[in-house]
């Protein structure tokens, strides 16, 4: 599913170096077309917000019954929130929790959870991020329509021993004024560097490290879409094997 046709080294020189890195073309063509197809048109999306101060998801039942003024409610509610600290609204799908409960067994969708955790694809990480015990993977699918927004935050989880964020980018022709940029804090309050939802990219970042993605405007043509997710280090005292 990754392409042969990237030269992998000058990525990983720059990742070592900042930190940071995004990567045009990481999948191939047939693979990225047909997740983009999955994210359009087949997911049953939730909704992942963080109005009042604790995270939740609504269901797909529940996310689909709203009204447009309920939505509306929401919206509006994590706006004000957002002024004040972290906050989050923004469709999701999450992989491991789905296989857990054992939604949706033909959604093409699954297959990322398991090529993510694959032998192949834990040995490229470990290379790429010089993080040689990396073990697994997890994995979401994310939507972000107009209006919705993930603000500033780091990503640590002591408890998933996140080492690595990823996202691979499947929306085609985003431009910068449809918002939903993936943008990177500096010390002093700054934008240190800012990622274009490139289609077909992958951006890997190293946790922690502040970073939010900027609100997608109302005139934006269509979604952001994207897989984001981590790859997880060994927890201390076990041993290291791709799950």
């Amino acid at each position: 599913m990754i392409s042969n046709e990237v030269e992998f080294e000058p990525y990983r020189l720059r990742f070592a170096q900042y930190g940071r890195v995004q990567v045009p073309g990481f999948l191939q063509a047939a693979a990225a077309e047909r997740l983009h197809l999955c994210l359009r048109d087949e997911v049953p999306w939730t909704l992942a917000e963080r109005s009042d101060g604790v995270a939740k998801t609504l269901s797909a039942a529940e996310y689909a019954a709203l009204s447009e003024a309920q939505r509306n409610v929401i919206y509006q509610r994590a706006y004000q929130s957002a002024r004040d600290g972290f906050q989050f609204v923004y469709d999701s799908y999450m992989l491991v929790r789905a296989l857990q409960e054992g939604r949706d067994p033909g959604l093409v969708l699954h297959l990322v959870l398991e090529f993510m955790n694959s032998a192949e694809v834990i040995e490229f990480a470990r290379w790429f991020t010089g993080i040689p015990d990396i073990v697994a993977a997890n994995a979401q699918a994310t939507r972000y329509l107009p209006g919705q927004f993930l603000t500033h935050h780091d990503d640590e989880d002591r408890k998933e021993n996140r080492g690595v964020a990823y996202v691979i980018n499947l929306s085609k022709g985003w431009h910068p004024d449809w918002g939903g940029l993936l943008q990177f804090h500096d010390a002093k309050g700054g934008v240190a560097e800012t990622l274009m939802p490139l289609w077909n990219s992958v951006s890997m970042f190293k946790i922690p490290q502040s970073h939010s993605v900027s609100l997608v405007a109302p005139w934006a043509a269509q979604p952001r879409l994207a897989i984001t997710g981590w790859f997880l280090r060994a927890k201390e005292g076990v041993s290291g094997t791709s799950a």
